[in-house]
Parts: C-alpha cells; sequence; structure tokens
C-alpha cells in the first residue's frame, strides 16, 4: 500500500511540475506579444467598444475619456459637458494579426463621421468623431484613411486627429457595458 501511495504522490509531483512549466511557458508566449494602443472617439463609447472588441487581433479595449482638460474626470462630469473630453475607446492590438489600417476601416464603417458631435441620439462634443494617434505613423494613417472616406462618401467628415492625450478609463459599470446586458448595439 505504501508502494502504491509513494508511486502515485512521485506521478502527481512529476506530473504536476511539467503542467506548471507548461503553464509558465504559456503565460509567458501570452506576454510576449508586441502590441500597439489606438484610441478612438465615434459618438456612445458602449457600441464603439463592442464593434472593435469583436475583432480578430484586439487584444483588449476600454472604454473612458480622452481630449479634455480635466484629469481623471467621471462620466458626469464629462456628460455636463464642461471637461472638452470625447468618449473614447482604447484598443489595444496585436499588429501582427491586425492592422491600424484596418481598425481605421472598422473606426470609419462604425459611426457617421460627417455628423458634428453627434451619433444618432446622442448629442454633445463628448460624442464627437475623434482619432487620438500614439505615432506620427498613426497620424500619417488617419489622415489617409480619413480622405479615403470622404473621396467614397463624397461629403466631407468632422473627425478631428489629434495627438493622444492622456486616456482616463471610464468606471467598471461601463466596461463592457452592451456585452453585460446581452446586447449588440446602443440603438
Amino acid at each position: 500500500m505504501k508502494t502504491k501511495f509513494l508511486v502515485l504522490l512521485v506521478l502527481s509531483c512529476v506530473l504536476g511540475s511539467l503542467f506548471a512549466t507548461k503553464t509558465a511557458f504559456c503565460q509567458t508566449k501570452v506576454n510576449q506579444i508586441k502590441t500597439e494602443k489606438a484610441i478612438f472617439g465615434a459618438g456612445c463609447f458602449w457600441g464603439v467598444e463592442e464593434t472593435f472588441r469583436q475583432l480578430p487581433g484586439v487584444v483588449s479595449t476600454a472604454v473612458g475619456f480622452c481630449g479634455g482638460t480635466v484629469a481623471d474626470p467621471s462620466y458626469e462630469r464629462v456628460c455636463v459637458g464642461d471637461t472638452k473630453h470625447a468618449e473614447v475607446v482604447e484598443v489595444i492590438y496585436d499588429p501582427k494579426q491586425i492592422s491600424y489600417h484596418n481598425l481605421l476601416k472598422t473606426f470609419f464603417s462604425c459611426h457617421d463621421p460627417s455628423t458634428l458631435n453627434r451619433q444618432g441620439l446622442d448629442i454633445g462634443e463628448q460624442y464627437r468623431s475623434v482619432i487620438f494617434y500614439t505615432s506620427p505613423e498613426q497620424e500619417k494613417e488617419a489622415l489617409a484613411a480619413k480622405e479615403e472616406w470622404q473621396k467614397k462618401a463624397g461629403r466631407g467628415a468632422t473627425t478631428v486627429i489629434e495627438v493622444a492625450k492622456p486616456f482616463y478609463k471610464a468606471e467598471e459599470y461601463h466596461q463592457r457595458y452592451l456585452e453585460k446586458r446581452g446586447l449588440s448595439s446602443c440603438h
């Protein structure tokens, strides 16, 4: 009986060690993905987040605020309109799986960039169409994508393209808001 117990103990230790090594190896591989960040404002951030979250190559999304004059604003404060922030989605993505160009295509297709400070029933500066770039390459691609959209649409885009300012994550209840409620869109 003692022999069986010792064999089982040794076997479980060996398997446990292999599993722990495999898990650590897998976790290291995940942590080695070189990601990039994109920040988009395209109206109410709930629907925009859901759109980007579904894309293959998007590692994570977070909704929040960018482009304003107040540090760490609350949702309520942004809605009052005195902070100058836009509701935005911060998209962390693997550029080996999805390009910034394809993210821009999604951005221009998920809202109406020709309306100023409005998307559907949502009206206010916080709902403006905006791209916050994090590198000169992103700026160049964003400007080209805006021009391309305008040519195809035959009208001007109100989309503002500016250097990224601090991103402030919105309150937790806003994160994955539609998913938590089993919805796929705001309207």
